[in-house]
């Protein structure tokens, strides 16, 4: 039950990630219009809320010296990698293009636990990623845009893997006793993000002026420190929160591919809000990806409702029971990719009780 929970609170913290980073790209292009480069509303977006959290980076100082390659990690791949790669790659493809390999992320992650973790995953899952890619296809309209360039794919490549590296880096050591706060994880990732766009972005040279006006949303008037506010605070501060905590609690697979509604999301506001219509292709491709995230959600694996038993009928510590457990795992692979069961446990949630 208190496991089941715990999926829940996950699953509703990874929709929230999801649509406070779809409404980044509604708030951000009236900027862009008005007058500001989207390297400059990249890095006014990461450096302000890196302000926001330096409070919380203080508390967690500690982090410098416990987990120095983590923070930089994910300050490197999680925060600046993402951004900068995807902007870079829009200059040169489609955007639907880009926005597509990018969030091919997803099936690279469930690639990274298959074969470089080597922990098997349902075969539900990989139907739910490859429905979600297919659903993302359809929204984004990948066949209006197929004139590709080389180094613009590869750029949003990068950006695909950089978000593998927040999925990845979001879980680790979520279930051990010494687990870095994840919030302190972010502040961190904000400031070293920050100061790795600073060098890209070169913000000397933006325009503060278009700061201190309007810019036009489908006809409306808004002030520009207002969709400014949104972006620092909800599709940056809050995004990134809940999305880290979400895959704490769910997994990083899991967490992937709820977070590709963010597609989804960004079109829906983009009909609302600037006026942008959808087109039934694109509301089709939505539903699918809707079903691919609900059929992956609901084929997590459960967790341990208790300490892991072992050959005596007495609880086992995580780590000892994980190792005794390995070889079945191992053994077993083969027949759960044959038959309908889910497959065994991963020791990502053994012996994890969500609280």
């Amino acid at each position: 039950m208190q496991a089941s929970q715990g999926r829940n609170v996950g699953l509703g913290l990874a929709l929230a990630s999801a649509f406070s980073f779809g409404g980044s790209g509604v708030a951000a292009k009236p900027l862009i219009e008005a007058g500001l480069d989207p390297l400059h509303v990249v890095w006014l977006r990461v450096t302000g809320a890196a302000l926001v959290m330096l409070p919380v980076a203080w508390r967690h100082r500690s982090l410098l010296v416990r987990r120095p390659a983590l923070l930089a990690g994910f300050g490197l791949l999680a925060v600046a990698g993402v951004q900068a790669c995807y902007f870079a790659a829009i200059s040169r493809i489609p955007v639907g293009v880009a926005l597509l390999v990018e969030y091919l992320a997803p099936a690279l992650v469930l690639g990274w636990v298959r074969f470089v973790q080597r922990r098997p995953v349902t075969r539900a899952a990989a139907i739910g990623v490859v429905l979600a890619v297919g659903g993302l296809a359809s929204v984004v309209e990948i066949w209006s845009g197929l004139s590709f360039d080389v180094l613009g794919l590869v750029l949003a490549l990068g950006a695909a893997c950089c978000q593998v590296g927040y999925f990845v880096l979001s879980d680790q050591g979520g279930d051990t006793d010494d687990a870095p706060d994840p919030i302190g994880v972010i502040a961190y990732g904000l400031l070293i993000g920050s100061v790795l766009l600073t060098l890209v972005a070169r913000p000397w040279g933006m325009d503060w002026s278009v700061l201190a006006g309007s810019a036009d949303m489908n006809g409306s008037d808004v002030p520009a420190a207002l969709l400014l506010g949104w972006i620092v605070l909800i599709a940056t501060v809050i995004a990134y929160v809940t999305g880290v905590i979400s895959v704490r609690k769910l997994s990083p697979q899991v967490a992937g591919v709820v977070a590709c509604l963010e597609a989804v999301i960004a079109t829906v506001l983009a009909w609302v809000l600037l006026g942008e219509h959808l087109s039934a292709p694109q509301i089709a491709g939505g539903a699918v990806v809707l079903v691919g995230a609900f059929i992956a959600q609901s084929s997590a694996p459960k967790e341990a409702s208790g300490p892991v038993a072992g050959g005596d009928g007495h609880p086992l510590p995580v780590q000892e029971a994980s190792v005794q457990q390995a070889p079945v795992e191992e053994a077993s692979v083969q027949e759960a990719s044959v038959q309908e069961a889910p497959a065994p446990q991963s020791e990502l949630s053994a012996g994890r009780t969500a609280p």
